[in-house]
């Protein structure tokens, strides 16, 4: 225990609390920006069990903020550098990794046996696939994402609402730090609170960072958090992300993109129609409309469309992310 004298002199940790932390099991969906500074943190603090999910590998223009990896690293699967990083770091935890990104398909199978999920995919799918099979199961969700010099935390599901009760519509519009841009630091902060927060839930300490989300603008140094414990689950049917293994054999399945944006899709009888010509589309009465795009904004907007004339079944797949 001499490892971890100095949290256990905390009054709310103490030995009790550090044997619970080394018996925890936690799904980590990213081995990125935000899980280089998470992974280690936790680690660090000896959580006994890291369940890590990640399908990229080590690029150099990631390097900045990914400061987990170093240059002999890449080209190499991330999860498998973050589990030998973090063994180096602290041997007693146990590191277990899957080398491919999280999809509707299965993430049952991340979430078996874990207590706590923690999402820094940045990705709009993972999220709402999270945090849906999350809210199902009584699963404590802590997400973040970050784009330029601001960004989000917060605890969700759980005896939280989900995410969805907070975000129930995806944005118009979806940048990522491929295309505008992001800091180094801004990442390293926002995955060292997801780290507090997840240690803190892990813990039992009150007041639970479940139920709050704190958005921090380094731009303006502006930092407000709140707490969202009185917000209400959507009652609108909600419109689910699936991947190509969740597809049935009857659906009506539109591709949003054009040729050139995606020359293949998800399956191999597609309608191919474009979003501004969805208006004079005659969608099937009895078929599931399932519509692709890249990371889901175009295609739940597409679905809220559809939604108000009456189309009520409806996926959405997220080609590029999922």
């Amino acid at each position: 225990m001499n490892r971890y004298q100095r949290q256990q002199m905390l009054p709310e940790i103490g030995e009790a609390g550090q044997r619970r932390l080394g018996a925890a099991r936690v799904l980590v969906v990213g081995a990125g920006g935000l899980g280089s500074t998470l992974l280690p943190l936790l680690a660090g603090a000896g959580v006994g069990h890291l369940r890590i999910w990640d399908h990229d590998v080590v690029a150099l223009h990631n390097l900045h903020r990914q400061t987990l990896y170093t240059m002999v690293d890449l080209g190499q699967p991330k999860a498998l550098c973050a589990a030998r990083a973090l063994a180096a770091r602290n041997p007693d935890c146990r590191i277990e990794t899957r080398q491919q990104a999280l999809r509707p398909s299965t993430v049952a199978q991340a979430l078996e046996g874990v207590d706590l999920a923690i999402d820094v995919a940045d990705s709009f799918a993972a999220t709402y696939t999270l945090s849906d099979a999350c809210a199902a199961r009584a699963i404590p969700l802590i997400s973040a994402s970050v784009l330029e010099r601001q960004g989000y935390v917060g605890g969700f599901c759980g005896p939280a609402p989900s995410y969805r009760a907070l975000f129930p519509q995806l944005p118009a519009t979806a940048a990522s730090c491929d295309t505008a841009g992001v800091m180094g630091p801004a990442v390293a902060t926002l995955g060292a609170m997801q780290a507090q927060m997840a240690l803190s839930v892990l813990l039992g300490l009150a007041p639970s960072p479940l139920g709050s989300l704190v958005n921090c603008d380094f731009s303006q140094w502006h930092f407000r958090a709140f707490r969202f414990d009185d917000a209400e689950e959507t009652t609108q049917p909600v419109v689910p992300f699936i991947d190509g293994d969740l597809l049935r054999p009857d659906d009506c399945v539109v591709e949003l993109r054009s040729m050139a944006e995606a020359p293949h899709s998800v399956a191999a009888r597609v309608e191919r129609i474009l979003p501004e010509a969805l208006d004079a589309w005659r969608p099937p009465a009895d078929r599931r409309v399932v519509l692709v795009c890249t990371s889901g904004v175009r295609a739940a907007k597409a679905a809220a469309a559809l939604a108000k004339r009456g189309v009520t079944q409806l996926a959405i797949v997220a080609a590029g992310r999922l």
